[in-house]
């Protein structure tokens, strides 16, 4: 049964989309197994969660997530059901007659798909069985005390033991495919392999362990990638038989896939094996859409923002909030990983500039990462209060003054503005001036900080002295708490803050994808990533000027700290000097980078990794045309006409530029011109030649 396919493209909504002919998936069953199925833990479960639609879409019952059970989970998130095969009916009662808990049902997010989860707390009584089982197989011994290893194990001898029970029903077909994310799953593909199972088989790594844990350490990690003595460094952090149980199930693996090139070359010097596809992470793009709306959703986002910040800095508003730009940080509390290091150099560094320049522009710069608090602070809870405060006063003379304003225009008269306004009134006006005075600086942090003297960004700050004095033009706030709509504070959920900031900053040293700056990207605001980053490789190979698509990329490969912070800083020097109608120009064309996104698009590639590993276990059954993976070099969105051929208009050097370089670029520009061209480029790269009838291309014939 050749693994051909008739590759042709449809559009849906513009998007290019793959049409399946002859991929025979009715005889085929696919489980993804990870620990992060309806378990979010970090990224993998974003990853899993954006891409089960168009999986179920294109598989559809025969399409199964694996992952643990956990029952605060399960309760808000799965829907118990039946499974709709018998053969995985049977396979779980085999195991639950052997006292193992086995939960099937829908995850009940976008697509619905199949869920299996195993209770690891009913078969921890095997565990030193299949620890030992495990070391027959692979010679990897786990140590007592690290918990999630041994969750691991549990989790991958009972993935192995099912996929054993579910292929001894099946003699010919349907044939499996299993796709294993990241080491915690990767036991159960080992144990697969040692035990010779049929099943087609694909390991994900969105990161290396190692690289993860080098790059914390503050060292030289990309300069030096063939230098490490690998077994060496992980003996010393205590993880080598973690990073053991990663690299076996690279080698174990009939395809091995990461998301990013520059997590291909991680992999190819910390795991030994170069990927054989690299599967970028994409985004359900339908959830972040706002159509033309999104212009409108930034200002009003933008205004409860504002709102906060009048609270923040009452008695220190000196600054005008129109001209007011806010930028943000956001992800997890990984100091140097995260780039919150060179932020914060570069923060010092552009406060300078605009101080020297004596700009008007003033910057509000906000901290979202989670650390340990015991409250809110006291100082900024106050703040809010006054700001409300202040607010019904406003309003209750506002109604007062406008009752008399009233009674007066009827009478036809022109009001006395000196009196219209009593002593009671001006008494109450100046008792407001008074509350919002102030005899210290507004705090640099939301929050009280358990360990505040040991805070990297704390300690930061101190030493670059940014202390929200009235002189400085960038302001900072540290919120060390994931962002809630019901907060008292700051009352916005992620999505709502980052559509009412005007720029995301994430200029990482070690970020594999990188999903901050896409969901910017896929709402309409700018941001800044780097080349170390899987993000920013991606627009790299994709848009010729991703900096006039407001995607400004550091170079931290190939430059010193020193250079590259200056070059950072030069980005929001000049994001600083664009005036409103530029930015307003850029968030357009940024947005319009979202279909680079959409899983619809990026789905491809998974599609080509199951095509891979099914060919090469099942030789005999499926063929597939020698071939690279999908490349999509040359399919690059060009320089917008509108912007002129040097890079002076995008980033300003002096403060003062010419308003007839602002006037003569209006001229230039065309949304609908430069919207429909960029339509155009995503689907051009895509057409196929027409093909003799009765021919059909086999997999791999395809160009980009």
């Amino acid at each position: 049964m050749p693994l051909a396919r008739s590759m042709s493209i449809t559009s849906l909504n513009g998007l290019p989309q793959w049409e399946d002919e002859d991929l025979p998936v009715e005889d085929l069953l696919l489980f993804e197994v990870a620990w992060e199925v309806a378990n979010k833990v970090g990224g993998i479960y974003t990853v899993i969660q954006t891409k089960a639609k168009i999986t179920a879409d294109e598989w559809g019952e025969n399409y199964f997530l694996v992952g643990p059970y956990f029952e605060h989970n399960v309760k808000t998130q799965v829907e118990a059901c039946e499974p709709p095969n018998p053969a995985i009916k049977k396979a779980m009662d085999t195991m639950k007659s052997q006292g193992c808990q086995v939960f099937f049902g829908r995850w009940l997010i976008e697509g619905s798909p199949y869920v299996l989860l195993f209770d690891i707390g009913s078969a921890a009584w095997n565990l030193d069985r299949w620890k030992g089982e495990f070391w027959d197989a692979s010679n990897i011994g786990i140590p007592f005390h690290d918990r999630e290893a041994n969750d691991a194990v549990i989790f991958g001898s009972l993935t192995a033991w099912f996929l054993k029970e579910l292929s001894c029903q099946f003699d010919d077909k349907p044939n499996i495919i299993a796709h294993f994310h990241e080491w915690q799953a990767g036991v159960g593909l080992i144990l697969s392999r040692s035990q010779k199972l049929p099943v087609a088989t694909i390991f994900t790594t969105h990161a290396t362990l190692l690289g993860r844990y080098l790059c914390a350490a503050s060292i030289d990690f990309y300069n030096n990638l063939d230098q490490f003595n690998i077994d060496k460094e992980a003996g010393e952090r205590q993880i080598y038989h973690r990073y053991c149980m990663e690299r076996a199930s690279v080698h174990c693996a009939h395809v091995f896939t990461t998301v990013s090139q520059i997590t291909a070359i991680e992999a190819e010097h910390m795991l030994k094996r170069s990927p054989d596809v690299v599967t970028p992470n994409g985004l359900n793009i339908k959830k972040f859409s706002a159509m033309h709306e999104f212009q409108n959703l930034h200002s009003m986002y933008k205004a409860r923002i504002q709102e906060f910040v009048r609270g923040h800095f009452y008695g220190h508003l000196d600054f005008n909030l129109d001209n007011t730009l806010f930028f943000f940080i956001a992800g997890r509390y990984e100091f140097s990983n995260k780039g919150a290091d060179m932020f914060l150099e570069a923060l010092s560094r552009l406060n300078f500039l605009l101080r020297v320049h004596k700009t008007d522009v003033t910057v509000v710069v906000f901290f979202i990462m989670p650390a340990k608090t015991n409250n809110f602070n006291v100082e900024t809870l106050k703040g809010q209060a006054v700001r409300k405060q202040l607010w019904d006063t406003a309003q209750s003379v506002k109604e007062k003054f406008g009752k008399k304003l009233y009674n007066a225009l009827l009478k036809g008269e022109i009001p006395d503005l000196n009196k219209i306004l009593d002593r009671d009134d001006i008494t109450i006006m100046k008792r407001a001036i008074f509350s919002t005075q102030r005899h210290c600086l507004p705090p640099v942090t939301t929050h009280n900080m358990i360990d505040d003297g040991n805070d990297p960004i704390l300690n930061t700050i101190r030493r670059i002295g940014l202390f929200n004095n009235r002189t400085d033009r960038v302001k900072v706030i540290l919120h060390p708490e994931f962002l809630s709509s019901t907060s008292p504070l700051l009352p916005l959920d992620y999505e709502e803050f980052v559509r009412g900031c005007h720029l995301g900053v994430f200029p990482s040293y070690y970020e594999p994808w990188g999903y901050t700056p896409a969901e910017c990207t896929v709402m309409g605001i700018p941001s800044v990533t780097t080349n170390l980053s899987g993000f920013g490789c991606f627009m790299q190979e994709h848009v010729a000027d991703p900096a006039a698509y407001g995607i400004y990329i550091v170079d931290r490969r190939f430059r010193s700290p020193d250079e590259s912070c200056n070059q950072l800083t030069q980005f929001l020097y000049g994001f600083c000097q664009q005036s409103r109608r530029q930015r307003i120009i850029q968030r357009n064309r940024t947005e319009r980078l979202s279909d680079l996104l959409d899983w619809r698009y990026l789905g491809r590639y998974y599609m080509h990794a199951r095509h891979l590993a099914l060919s090469r276990t099942f030789p005999d059954k499926f063929e597939m045309e020698p071939s690279a993976p999908p490349k999509t070099e040359g399919f690059r969105y060009p320089r917008p006409s509108s912007v002129p051929p040097s890079p002076s208009v995008s980033q300003h050097s002096s403060p003062h530029h010419s308003e007839d370089e602002d006037e003569d670029e209006d001229e230039r520009y065309d949304e609908d011109e430069e919207a429909e061209r960029d339509r155009q480029n995503i689907k051009s790269p895509f057409s196929l030649g027409v093909l003799p009838q009765g021919k059909k291309k086999l997999h791999g014939e395809y160009r980009n």
